[in-house]
């Protein structure tokens, strides 16, 4: 297991969200997971759940287990937990700058993230409280 994915996971499991080691085992994996979910929440709408990309054929069966969640929540947790699993690899953490230079750098910023990150600082800052909630707040994004 690569450091990148142990820290991603501990980053996703830290919110209550699955992060399925074949999606998100390297950089690679995770921000071409990070892409499909980006393309099909712009072709779907900002508040399409995961289960209905899962029901609409997507290559996203094994997040079936957040189906309720929305996927434009989820994606800002997996954007957001690049961020820190990369900057936890590099030494220095992430901030919420170092999450949207991420997101950029990897094609991956829009309009609605900025707002996401606000609502739910815990995406990217481990020791904010009540972050295990998140999973239950992830439909009103």
């Amino acid at each position: 297991m690569s450091d990148f994915y142990q820290y991603f996971k501990e980053n996703m499991e830290s919110m209550g969200l699955p992060a399925p080691q074949s999606l998100f085992g390297s950089v690679t994996s995770a921000v071409a997971t990070a892409t499909t979910l980006l393309s099909q929440v712009e072709k779907f709408g900002k508040k399409v759940t995961i289960n209905e990309l899962v029901r609409a054929g997507t290559r996203l069966e094994q997040l079936a287990i957040v189906g309720t969640c929305s996927a434009a929540f989820y994606l800002g947790a997996v954007i957001g937990s690049i961020a820190v699993a990369t900057g936890r690899v590099l030494g220095n953490g992430a901030t919420l700058s170092d999450v949207l230079l991420t997101a950029q750098s990897h094609d991956l910023r829009t309009d609605w993230l900025v707002h996401c990150l606000h609502m739910y600082p815990g995406i990217y800052q481990a020791a904010t409280p009540g972050k295990t909630l998140y999973r239950f707040l992830g439909h009103v994004v």
